[in-house]
């Protein structure tokens, strides 16, 4: 047994003085694969197809129909289905999920006693072709399969998920797992934030670095975190925004800059409130708030259309458009006509 193995054997041993029952009985199948000289955890596995990609080239297939191809795929397993010496599952990779259907015949009992020990949780790499069941739906007839990586905590119950607030949010790589429409968001985000940086780029503005640990905090009105820089001997903030970063660079000649960056205000957290976010901040030489305006519908129409698709959305049974030409019109007018109070800068706030 290598170095590697043994240092996980430890860990697995650590593990099981501080778990539940059902935790060690898994731990104890982890032992016993261990000591049969099983790897737990495979280097790499080299796939020659996606799920979805699996789902686009073969849902064309006739009921009971095979395709020739030999595929490779890998995916994180779902659901069990046992029925004596054929078995079906769901794994599932980065995107979507697939059913495998496994048989004694085409594996071998030893090769398919193997498969009935792994877990919902496990990684696995599989061979096979794709066919159509006589219901209708897409699978893979396993040849071979390789288990690439055990899971030793014990996934959520399926119909019930994930709901503890705090537990999604310590851990949301579980919540990732479990909440296919959480995944879903956090995927939009990720788009959001390329296509704000390809439109900014795409008119000119350059995108720019500017430094997180500052001497004086500034750019806005927060608390900040307070760090010591040994070398300097020095107190230092981290920031709690480019602004003023930002303006030096206009100031020094560029005309069109951005960041996206992380800032930081000590102020309070919460489940929707991250004492550490991600903000866009621009600069633009020679050009007012007009032109501001007409950047800013532009920005978030180009976005709105990249990352999902649509220029319209629902938003607690409101729909929403991004679409057409924006109203422009002033504070105190849009008081006036959606809120219908009347108010001017000559009003005596005392009344």
């Amino acid at each position: 047994m290598s170095q590697k193995d043994n240092s996980k054997n430890d860990y697995l041993l650590e593990l099981e003085d501080n778990l539940g029952e059902p935790l060690k009985l898994k731990l104890n199948k982890i032992k016993s694969l261990v000591a049969h000289g099983k790897e737990l955890y495979a280097a790499s596995f080299k796939k020659n197809i996606s799920v979805t990609e699996l789902q686009k080239k073969y849902s064309c297939l006739n009921s009971g129909e095979k395709s020739d191809d030999f595929l490779k795929l890998a995916g994180r397993i779902m659901i069990f289905r046992v029925h004596g010496k054929a078995t079906f599952c769901d794994i599932k990779d980065q995107d979507e999920k697939v059913q495998l259907y496994i048989n004694i015949k085409s594996v071998g009992e030893e090769k398919y006693n193997e498969f009935l020990d792994l877990d919902i949780g496990d990684w696995i790499g599989v061979q096979g072709n794709a066919f159509i069941t006589h219901k209708g739906e897409l699978s893979i007839n396993v040849q071979d399969f390789k288990l690439l990586s055990k899971s030793i905590r014990i996934m959520p119950e399926k119909w019930h998920g994930l709901k503890d607030i705090e537990l999604r949010y310590r851990q949301r790589y579980l919540d990732f797992i479990v909440n296919p429409e959480v995944k879903k968001i956090f995927l939009t985000r990720i788009k959001v934030i390329e296509s704000f940086r390809e439109c900014l780029i795409g008119k000119g503005f350059l995108e720019v670095e500017t430094p997180m640990l500052q001497t004086i905090p500034g750019g806005a009105a927060a608390k900040p975190f307070i760090t010591h820089h040994n070398a300097l001997d020095m107190e230092l903030f981290l920031r709690i925004a480019p602004e003023l970063f930002l303006k030096r660079l206009i100031i020094g000649g560029f005309e069109r800059v951005f960041e996206l960056n992380r800032n930081f205000r000590n102020e309070g957290i919460s489940h929707k409130h991250n004492p550490e976010f991600t903000m866009l901040e621009f600069y633009q030489a020679f050009a007012d708030y007009n032109d501001l305006m007409t950047l800013t519908e532009e920005l978030l129409k180009f976005v709105a259309l990249k990352a999902t698709g649509t220029l319209v959305f629902n938003y607690r049974d409101n729909a929403i458009s991004f679409d057409g030409n924006w109203e422009k019109i002033t504070m105190i007018d849009s008081i006036k006509k959606y809120g219908h109070i009347e108010v001017s800068f000559d009003m005596d706030l005392k009344k």
